[in-house]
């Protein structure tokens, strides 16, 4: 492909990161037009690289552990993040290096960014990449993410790249005065907000809240596993609040027996389902809550209502329901063949099914009226989530 060629795809890229209201800021906008995607993701076809969508990077004892971020969600969170020129930055989750790069380029010359990883591989590439670009003033360090980075704290900003579930003593010690630190939180079984907290005194205080979903930190500062491994074949999972009250073997079974698809009438988006304020609902509010996963295989052969999907050298999908003693009922899109009724205007998403295997009506009843519950009372945002 041509640098013309690659030039108009990263400027269609930035545009609709634009369009999707990501990008608001000019200096986040000047960033994402300055640093190319491409560099960090030399190996992915470049019609997928500026694409707005995650690219999963690396697996690990047949987990997936790294990704590169869906580029509307790393503009969010740098608008959360309120970059200025000469801040001193540390990013926990370097990945490919390109929001390590992204940064750079907003705090300037004036500023420093330190990236850190657990995995030496990761690390070298971010590095080596880094240094393709031009941005050679990044700091790469091999580390724990939980114990951030004393060499070249303190931090006027700290950001976490991977989802944790509570707030690392050593990133409290590291931030400023007066400093921010943004992380994807978890609040609920498999329920993540990407949350900015600001430093005043010797307490932290949210400054701004939105939906995300992130790969888990890992290191000693990881959550227990929470999820049971379903099935013969590695793959397919379940995420629980508490594994040792559900027996695989049942929901292996459920999963490959007969289901069977019924409509809710109610329009909603992935994102609204997994990310969103409906997730969150549902943990709050169904202990039978659960997130069902499949990669590669088992993603191919169907077992999983694919409500969200990542696909490319590896494929994932999920979804999320109710489990019982002896029924499943999960979240789906349409079947194939049905005929959607009418949908509401300027609406992106789509009719969400319910997919039910063993004994489920009482589960699909339970989705249903939660669901609707979650909407009478206003919980539901405006608009929905991509």
């Amino acid at each position: 492909m041509g640098a013309n060629q690659i030039t108009r795809l990263h400027e269609d890229y930035v545009e609709e990161l634009k369009s999707k209201g990501a990008i608001q800021s000019p200096r986040v906008e000047e960033a994402f037009r300055s640093v190319p995607r491409h560099l960090f993701l030399p190996e992915v076809p470049l019609e997928r690289v500026y694409r707005d969508e995650a690219i999963l990077t690396k697996r690990q004892d047949g987990q997936l552990v790294s990704s590169s971020s869906q580029p509307a969600m790393m503009a969010i969170m740098l608008e959360q993040l309120d970059l200025q020129s000469g801040h001193r930055v540390l990013e926990i989750g370097a990945g490919t290096g390109y929001n390590a790069g992204l940064m750079a380029h907003i705090v300037g010359d004036s500023g420093q960014v330190t990236t850190i990883d657990i995995d030496e591989d990761l690390v070298e590439g971010a590095r080596n990449r880094l240094s393709v670009a031009g941005l050679d003033a990044v700091t790469v360090v091999c580390r724990d993410g939980g114990l951030g980075y004393p060499g070249n704290a303190p931090y006027d900003r700290i950001i976490l790249t991977v989802a944790a579930w509570d707030i690392a003593p050593a990133w409290r010690e590291q931030l400023k005065p007066g400093g921010r630190l943004l992380l994807p939180l978890e609040v609920g079984r498999s329920v993540q907000k990407s949350v900015a907290f600001d430093k005043i005194g010797d307490q932290l205080e949210s400054a701004s809240v939105k939906d995300c979903g992130f790969m888990p930190l890992r290191g000693d500062f990881a959550r227990p596993l929470e999820y049971i491994p379903l099935g013969p074949d590695p793959g397919l999972v379940v995420s629980v609040d508490d594994p040792t009250k559900v027996d695989g073997e049942v929901v292996y079974r459920l999963l490959s027996g007969p289901s069977e698809y019924a409509p809710t009438g109610i329009y909603a988006t992935p994102g609204e389902v997994m990310f969103g304020g409906l997730a969150l609902w549902l943990s709050l509010h169904e202990p039978g809550f659960c997130v069902l996963s499949a990669e590669d295989q088992m993603a191919d052969r169907g077992i999983v209502a694919g409500l969200m999907e990542l696909s490319g050298e590896w494929r994932r999908c999920w979804t999320n329901g109710l489990l019982g003693d002896d029924g499943l009922c999960v979240f789906a899109r349409p079947p194939d063949g049905y005929s959607a009724s009418e949908q509401p205007v300027g609406f992106a998403g789509f009719e969400l099914f319910v997919r039910g295997y063993g004994s489920w009506s009482d589960h699909a009843e339970r989705l249903i009226q939660q669901v609707r519950r979650w909407e009478a009372v206003g919980a539901r945002p405006t608009t929905g989530s991509a």
